[in-house]
This record gives C-alpha cells, sequence and structure tokens, in this order.
C-alpha cells in the first residue's frame, strides 16, 4: 500500500475524477476540506474512505500533516488554499487554471519557493497518447524545424450557469487548454500574442464567446488558435483539430483521430514527392488525471520534477491574459510571466 498521505481540498464535480484515481493508487486520503462539510463527508462514504471532513484547511493540515494536498477548489480560491497548504510544509497539485490573476500566479510561484516546496498544476490534456506521440515526432525532428502551429476549436456550447456571464468565457475558462498544448506539443514559450475577442449576433453568452489570436513563440514559431463556444453544427474536438508544420513535413490532427502527416520523399518537381509519416509510438500507460498523479507520485517517491511544475506552468496562463489584454487593447502586448 502507498505510503503517501493526501488531503483533498474542494468536493466538488470535478472530485469524482479525482478520488477513483486515488483509490487506484491507494494513497491515503487523511482528510477532505470542503465549505460544506455535508458534502465533504459524502464523498468520504462514497469511496469508503477512513478520513475526516471539515472546513477549516488549516486546522486539517495541522492534524493530518499529509504529504500534499489536491487542490479542487474554484480558481478564484486556488492562491489562498495553495499558499496556506505550502506554508504547512506541503507539497501541492492544483486544478487548472494556476490562479484567477497573474498576480496570484506569480505569488503562488513565490510561496513554493520559500517553502521549498513544489506546486504543480494539472493540465490533464498533456496525458493523453496523441499529443504524447505528437511531442514525441516534433521533438525527434520528424518533420524538421517547427515554423507554424494551427489549432481550430468550434463547439456550440450551452452551458448555462456562470459561464454565460463571464466577460471572456472561451479565452479565460477554455482557452488555457490548447494554448497549454500548444506549448507542450511544440516545444516553444510565448513570446508576444495579437488577438480579438468578440461574440458573434446569435451568440447565448453575454461575454465574448469566440476569438481569434495570433501568438509569436520561441525558435521564431508562430502559433495561431481560432475558436468559439457558440459555433453550432459541425463541431471540432475538445482537444482542438490542428496542424503542425515544419522544414520537411506535416501533422494533422483532429476529431481525437490517430495523428498522421507527410514529409519531403525528394528534392525535385513543382510539388516536392511526399511519403507518409511514422509517427512514434506513445508509451502513456495513464490518462488525464491519474497521468498528473501519477508524476506528484513520481516526485515524492524520486525527486523527478514534473512537467507542469508551476515555474513553468505560469507560462501558459500568461498567455490567457496576455491575450485579453490584447484584445482589450487591439494591439500587440508581449506575454509576461
Amino acid at each position: 500500500m502507498a505510503q503517501e498521505r493526501v488531503v483533498v481540498v474542494g468536493a466538488g464535480g470535478i472530485a469524482g475524477a479525482w478520488f477513483p484515481n486515488l483509490v487506484k493508487e491507494r494513497v491515503v486520503v487523511a482528510g477532505v476540506v470542503d465549505l460544506d462539510v455535508a458534502r465533504a463527508k459524502k464523498r468520504i462514504a462514497e469511496y469508503g474512505l477512513d478520513a475526516p471532513a471539515g472546513s477549516d484547511l488549516r486546522a486539517m493540515l495541522a492534524e493530518a500533516r499529509p504529504d500534499f494536498v489536491i487542490d479542487l477548489t474554484v480558481p478564484e480560491a486556488h492562491c489562498a488554499v495553495t499558499c496556506a497548504a505550502l506554508e504547512a510544509g506541503c507539497h501541492v497539485i492544483g486544478e487548472k487554471p494556476m490562479a484567477a490573476s497573474m498576480a496570484q500566479a506569480r505569488r503562488m510561484v513565490g510561496a513554493a519557493g520559500k517553502a521549498g516546496k513544489l506546486y504543480m498544476v494539472s493540465q490533464s490534456r498533456r496525458w493523453v497518447p496523441q499529443h504524447d506521440s505528437i511531442q514525441r515526432a516534433i521533438a525527434g525532428g520528424r518533420i524538421g524545424g517547427l515554423t507554424t502551429v494551427n489549432c481550430d476549436f468550434y463547439i456550440g456550447a450551452h452551458f448555462g450557469g456562470f459561464r454565460d456571464e463571464m466577460p471572456s468565457p472561451l479565452i479565460l475558462d477554455m482557452a488555457i487548454h490548447q494554448f497549454d498544448l500548444a506549448r507542450y506539443m511544440a516545444g516553444v514559450d510565448p513570446v508576444a500574442v495579437y488577438a480579438k475577442e468578440f461574440n458573434p449576433a446569435g451568440s447565448w453568452y453575454k461575454g465574448d464567446a469566440a476569438a481569434s489570436c495570433i501568438f509569436e513563440m520561441s525558435n521564431g514559431v508562430i502559433f495561431t488558435f481560432r475558436g468559439s463556444w457558440c459555433a453550432e453544427g459541425c463541431h471540432t474536438s475538445w482537444h482542438g483539430d490542428w496542424r503542425f508544420i515544419g522544414r520537411k513535413g506535416t501533422i494533422l490532427y483532429d476529431h481525437d483521430q490517430e495523428p498522421h502527416g507527410q514529409v519531403v520523399a525528394g528534392n525535385t518537381g513543382f510539388n516536392r514527392p511526399l511519403k507518409p509519416l511514422a509517427l512514434p509510438r506513445s508509451t502513456l500507460k495513464h490518462g488525464g488525471m491519474h497521468g498528473a498523479l501519477r508524476e506528484m507520485l513520481a516526485f515524492l517517491r524520486t525527486g523527478k520534477k514534473p512537467q507542469t511544475e508551476c515555474r513553468d506552468n505560469i507560462k501558459s496562463l500568461a498567455m490567457v491574459f496576455a491575450a485579453m489584454d490584447s484584445a482589450r487593447k487591439g494591439k500587440r502586448v508581449p506575454v509576461k510571466w
């Protein structure tokens, strides 16, 4: 049985995706914290756990003395919860997005450094076999030096509730996934962005539910994102539909199918002869939140730093806030973290 002890903070809907993995990995759940203690108790009973429930995080941490904390609260609470856990001497894994503002995110990174503890963000879409395969292909030079990355995201999403009232629902609540995936699969970081947010006629959202963004990335790569959450018909994947262009070829990935591509096979002719691209097989064994949890456990056992450690993941969050800033100002802005 695993010896690691965890306190879970937040017992709402997203917790249902975490507790089964904790059970599978036999992590000792040493406490569940929620403002609604009855909800915390319900989760404990649902998974047959022997753990206390409470609403006072600091008291629970002092009593349970966990090795790490899982923060499943709303984004507005991430900073307070994460900083409290770090100050109590715990490592932390939190749900995306890291924070509700860049100022909060920088405070959290600083708190991790001051405490000498790990804070990582669960960007669950990094642990998807197709994304791992693309990352390996690009990093291995299968299509030559990368020049261009395009992502389209079009979904007619009738959520109801808070998203319908948000000022920037697409970029703030969703695009963090695609922005982080672009960094991960392409192996580049953001430099600057020009973005346009808008709300198409007929939209059921109060805020801007659509956007087009052009990011300048490191190594001269250009990443474009086009998306809408009020696009009826012909939906893309929730991961987005992607094109990666390198000096020797192209990779396509859409509708969650296996990525495929072509590379140049000769150096003559108006259109150079092409051949199918063989992408490397993914070695991922655990996907989504399970993959994130496994990286935290690997860190605790071996010291290997997770790929979404806060000093890296803040770059993905910076893309979100820079895109919104560019849209408000109507001009290109640098991406700062």
